[in-house]
């Protein structure tokens, strides 16, 4: 059984988000990177498949230097093998495209994705991966086992579970509840120095143009003022809500 995750880098959801360049690029200077929690559910799973069955685990991201240190943090936690794809992640479709030309030269049973990143909450690489290579295609799991060649995959839907059966090769959009926030990883020292003799390659690779561009970033507006209001007074509450705020 051969397994790849890919991983996001994003920003730490304590960093302080800024632009330059007149608000048309992301400035990424002190900024703290970790893995995608999404992504992170999705490896600890895998993870569980290398312990109990022995299955072999590759992580990929498409990014530049600087997120060197996620993919060994992930090495550290379990996986086997590291692949670097040396471009800077401009929109969904040249990631998906990127990451889709590795998997079609390898033989992966299994691709596991977050389900979205927390950075632009896109959502779209991992069924775009699946539409290009043709692949089974689940997301919002919240439950997975292999058996033989096929998998057994809960999802969210609206109001409940859906249980689904299909066949490998599959990819999953992975979420909390894959496995619960109590059960991830944490690299110990000895996962730490054995991701040093890890494989770890860095692989060149473009395509030819976007499919999208970025025109302007723009910070949410600043919180406006709390306007309290009485409990016993509905009237002046509903006249807030029409006229104020107009949500009715």
């Amino acid at each position: 059984m051969k397994i790849l995750v890919c991983i996001s880098c994003v920003p730490d959801t304590t960093s302080k988000i800024n632009f330059k360049n007149n608000d048309t690029e992301f400035d990424n200077s002190q900024i703290q990177y970790i893995i995608n929690p999404n992504d992170e559910f999705g490896l600890t799973r895998a993870v569980w498949f290398k312990e109990n069955d022995g299955a072999e685990i590759d992580v990929i991201t498409v990014g530049l230097e600087n997120t060197d240190q996620i993919l060994k943090k992930a090495l550290a936690i379990g996986a086997d093998r590291g692949f670097r794809i040396n471009q800077e992640p401009l929109d969904s479709f040249q990631v998906a495209k990127l990451l889709s030309n590795h998997i079609s030269k390898n033989s992966y049973d299994l691709v596991i994705a977050g389900r979205e990143s927390i950075d632009y909450n896109g959502g779209m690489v991992p069924g775009i991966i699946a539409e290009i290579l043709d692949f089974n295609y689940v997301t919002n799991c919240v439950g997975l086992e292999l058996i033989n060649k096929s998998a057994k995959v809960k999802r969210e839907i609206e109001g409940g579970i859906e249980i689904l059966k299909c066949k490998l090769p599959l990819i999953i959009g992975a979420q909390k509840g894959l496995v619960e926030e109590s059960d991830l990883r944490i690299p110990n020292m000895r996962g730490i120095m054995q991701a040093r003799q890890k494989p770890f390659e860095i692989i060149e690779d473009c395509i030819d143009k976007l499919k999208t561009n970025t025109i302007k970033f723009s910070k949410p507006d600043d919180n406006k003022e709390i306007k309290f209001i009485s409990d016993d007074n509905l009237d002046e509450l509903i006249d807030c809500l029409r006229n104020e705020a107009k949500v009715i």
